[in-house]
C-alpha cells in the first residue's frame, strides 16, 4: 500500500512526484514521461510562455529549464521562444534527476478499495495506495465541433494528432480555431508547401504583443508587472495567486477560466502566417460531410450568410473541454461521487482534494477552480506544493477508506460551498 500514488508523468506529475518524493512519501509515478509533448504536437512548434515561466517543479528549484540549457549547451532568453523539442527533452531530465523511477506503464482505471483506491495498469496488475493525484494532462479532454465529430479520421482529426504534418504536403487543408495551435499549425503546414486556410469563429485575430524586457524603470514594472501568463496585474493575479483566485465567488472563478487569455497567436508567428494562410474569419462550420476527395464544409456568418467549401482535409485546432464525463480512467462510481463545477469539471478544494477524500486532481482539470494558470506549465509550481501538503494532510488525518456515495438517478453533481 502506497502513501500517494501519481498516474500522470508530464510537467504537472512530475512536479507532484518530486515534492512528494522529498516530503518521504511512499510514492508510485506511472505514466510516459512528457508523452503529450513527444508526441502530440508538431515538429517545429515552440513554447508559447517565456522559458523562466516554463519550469517544471522541485523544492530546491534546482532543475530548472534554463539549468537545462545551460548543461546541454543551449539557450534560454527573454522573448526567445524554446522549441517544443527542447521543453520535452527537459522534462525527460528532470524525470531523471528529479524525480524517483517512473513506471511508464499506463493506468487504465482507477477505483475506490477496500482502503484507499485500487488502479489497474494496461497490463493488468493492481496498485493500492491511501491517495491518488490524477495528473492526466489534457489529452482525455480534446474538442472538436459537433458538426466535425463522427467524420473518419481519414478526413478529420484535431490538432493533438499530429507529431508529423509531412503527409500534408501538396494537399489542400483547412484548420479550424484562432489560438497558438490554429496558427503555428497552419504556419507549419504553409511552409511545406501545403495549401492551408484558416477558418475561426473571431472577426480578427488577436496577436500578443512583443514582450518588454524582464529589466525595466522601476515605474513601468509597477504599471505592468511581468507574470508566468504574461504582464499586467490581472495576469498577475492569475499567475502568482491561484489561492486567492480560489476564494473568489464560484460563478466568478468558471467565468473567467472560460474567457480569460482566450485565443491568441505569439507575436513570433504572426508574420508566417498573415501573408500566406487564406483567413475566413468571422465563420463557423454548420454541418460537414464526407464527399469525393474530401470533405464539404457547410459554414455560416454571424449575420446568417451560408457558404461552402470543399477541402481534403480538416484540422481542428479547437482545444479541450475538461469536463468530469471524460475522465474514462476514474470508475463509473467514483465519477458518479464527486462533485463538479458550472462546466462540468471536478471541484476541487484548497489543496487540490476533490469531493472523494484522498483523490487529488491537478492541472487543466483544476482550472476552474484555481485559475488560468492551471491550463499552462507555470501553474506547475503551486500545485505541486499545495497538493503535496494536501496529501500530507490527509494522510496524517487518517481518514477512513474513499468514500463513493452513488447518486440517485436524475440528481445531478454540484459543487459543494
Amino acid at each position: 500500500m502506497h502513501d500517494l500514488l501519481v498516474v500522470g508523468a508530464g510537467p504537472y506529475g512530475l512536479s507532484i512526484a518530486s515534492h512528494a518524493a522529498a516530503a518521504g512519501l511512499d510514492l508510485r509515478v506511472l505514466g510516459r514521461p512528457m508523452a503529450s509533448w513527444r508526441s502530440h504536437m508538431a515538429r517545429g512548434m515552440y513554447l508559447k510562455s517565456e522559458p523562466w515561466a516554463s519550469n517544471l517543479a522541485d523544492p530546491d528549484g534546482r532543475w530548472r529549464l534554463d539549468a537545462y540549457c545551460a548543461a546541454s549547451g543551449l539557450t534560454a532568453r527573454h522573448a526567445e521562444p524554446i522549441p517544443v523539442e527542447t521543453f520535452a527533452a527537459y522534462g525527460l531530465w528532470f524525470a531523471r534527476n528529479a524525480v524517483p523511477q517512473v513506471d511508464e506503464r499506463m493506468v487504465s482505471r482507477v477505483a475506490a478499495g477496500p482502503v484507499g483506491f485500487e488502479a489497474v495498469t494496461e497490463d493488468g496488475e493492481v496498485l493500492r495506495a491511501r491517495t491518488v493525484a490524477l495528473a492526466v494532462g489534457v489529452m482525455p479532454f480534446t474538442e472538436v465541433p459537433s458538426p466535425l465529430r463522427g467524420l473518419h479520421p481519414g478526413l478529420v482529426t484535431h490538432s493533438s494528432d499530429h507529431r508529423d504534418l509531412g503527409r500534408f504536403r501538396g494537399m489542400d487543408v483547412t484548420v479550424i480555431g484562432g489560438g497558438q495551435a490554429a496558427l503555428e499549425t497552419a504556419a507549419l503546414l504553409a511552409e511545406q508547401g501545403t495549401r492551408v486556410r484558416l477558418l475561426a469563429r473571431a472577426q480578427r485575430l488577436r496577436w500578443n504583443d512583443v514582450p518588454p524586457p524582464l529589466q525595466r524603470l522601476r515605474w513601468q514594472s509597477a504599471r505592468t508587472p511581468h507574470s508566468g501568463l504574461g504582464c499586467g496585474w490581472r495576469n498577475w493575479f492569475y499567475a502568482e495567486r491561484p489561492d486567492l483566485f480560489h476564494r473568489l465567488p464560484k460563478s466568478t472563478r468558471t467565468r473567467i477560466a472560460t474567457t480569460a487569455l482566450g485565443p491568441a497567436g505569439a507575436w513570433w508567428v504572426r508574420d508566417r502566417v498573415e501573408p500566406v494562410v487564406e483567413m475566413l474569419l468571422g465563420r463557423e462550420v454548420a454541418a460537414a460531410r464526407a464527399v469525393p476527395g474530401g470533405v464539404r464544409l457547410k459554414t455560416v456568418s454571424r449575420t446568417g450568410e451560408l457558404s461552402y467549401l470543399d477541402t481534403e482535409h480538416v484540422i481542428a485546432a479547437t482545444g479541450f473541454r475538461p469536463a468530469l464525463d471524460r475522465l474514462d480512467l476514474l470508475s463509473a462510481e467514483l465519477r458518479a461521487s464527486l462533485t463538479t463545477t458550472a462546466d462540468g469539471s471536478p471541484a476541487v478544494g484548497r489543496d487540490f482534494e476533490s469531493s472523494c477524500h484522498g483523490l487529488f486532481l491537478a492541472g487543466l482539470l483544476t482550472a476552474s477552480s484555481f485559475g488560468p494558470a492551471m491550463r499552462f506549465v507555470h501553474g506547475a509550481t503551486f500545485t505541486a506544493t499545495t497538493l503535496v501538503r494536501g496529501v500530507r494532510h490527509r494522510l496524517r488525518t487518517a481518514a477512513p477508506p474513499a468514500q463513493v456515495i452513488p447518486v440517485p438517478v436524475g440528481r445531478g453533481n454540484t459543487e459543494s460551498p
